[in-house]
């Protein structure tokens, strides 16, 4: 069968596409390469280029290439960005899911694959989020993800498609330096930014209640994240009727800043210690994805580490940044 990957020029959406098609599935991309990078797509992958508003087009692509499933990532993704332009991230990110169900829908698409977040968990009380965990987003980008999901198991309970909701946690790291992220707003790359500028990595509050007093989170390789998509893929490919996962993806280990911070510098060869400034608004002092539930559903586990993820996602950087070796 056919797979539509929607935003797999993205970040995380090339490797999805990447490990999809190395493991044998056939896969078209659908991407308006906004954010995306065109090259990062192997040659072999068809890649259609517009926006998912565009309802022709998305029913064109879904007929054109006999797409029998789909697995939807694109969409706007800062949250602070998010916070400042709420009305761009509802338009975008549920105004095209709705155009894209339809679409589904029409031509008669049973399998719906939908790249949610731990953002729709806000700040939890407690330490390990399991799937059950209460939701409460404090971003518009939240939001619009546990709408999404919301949407997604409508749409299957009423026209019998059978969905996952994919719920993962801060993904890092890279299979290849040209497929790394390019972005500077996770803490990987903020510390990589500073170092490479020579200036101190920050480290935001160190008086929570964890072992050291800084952010406690869950870190997963994109690799690892790329391969449960396909795990779930091939579920939803053998599955008869309607049903729905929703699934948190992560390793189920804490990492806190400052550890991470030290695997940074080993990696980097940087001597300059973190300095300590206040706290964000809206950090929860631990974040850790409990991960029995995909481990029982699809016998599936993270496989990668800390250190190979900060390690590949500095290759990267690199590549973009060449001064960062000479730091």
């Amino acid at each position: 069968m056919t797979w539509l990957i929607t935003g797999g020029t993205g970040y995380i959406g090339a490797h999805v596409a990447g490990a999809m098609a190395a493991a044998g599935e056939r896969v078209v991309v659908l991407d308006d390469v906004s954010t995306g990078v065109p090259e990062r797509l192997p040659a072999d992958i068809p890649l259609v280029r517009g926006s998912l508003a565009d309802r022709a087009l998305v029913a064109d692509t879904l007929a054109g290439h006999g797409v029998r499933g789909v697995v939807h990532l694109a969409a706007k993704k800062q949250v602070g960005e998010s916070v400042e332009q709420p009305l761009r991230y509802y338009r975008e990110n549920l105004h095209g899911l709705t155009v894209l169900l339809e679409a589904v829908v029409e031509a008669g698409v049973e399998r719906f694959l939908f790249s949610s977040s731990a953002a729709v968990y806000g700040v939890p009380e407690t330490e390990l989020i399991t799937e059950e965990t209460p939701t409460a987003p404090i971003s518009p980008y939240g939001e619009t993800k546990l709408a999404g999901e919301w949407l997604v198991r409508a749409t299957g309970r009423a026209h019998g498609l059978a969905t996952a909701c994919l719920r993962y946690f801060n993904v890092a790291g890279a299979v290849r330096p040209e497929l790394a992220d390019t972005g500077v707003f996770n803490i990987i790359p903020m510390f990589f930014d500073r170092i490479t500028r020579g200036e101190a990595p920050r480290i935001f509050g160190d008086d929570y209640p964890t072992p050291d007093g800084t952010c406690v989170r869950d870190y997963i390789h994109v690799a690892d994240v790329a391969d449960a998509h396909l795990a779930v893929a091939r579920r939803l490919a053998g599955q008869r009727g309607p049903g729905d996962l929703t699934l948190n993806v992560g390793r189920g280990e804490g990492v806190s800043v400052r550890e991470l911070a030290e695997v940074v510098a080993e990696v980097t060869g940087s001597r300059m210690a973190p300095v300590v400034e206040g706290r964000r608004p809206g950090d929860a002092a631990e974040a850790v994805a409990c991960v029995d539930r995909i481990a029982e559903e699809l016998g599936w586990s993270a496989s990668r580490g800390v250190r190979e993820m900060v390690g590949s996602a500095w290759e990267g950087w690199c590549l973009r940044h060449p001064e960062a070796r000479r730091q």
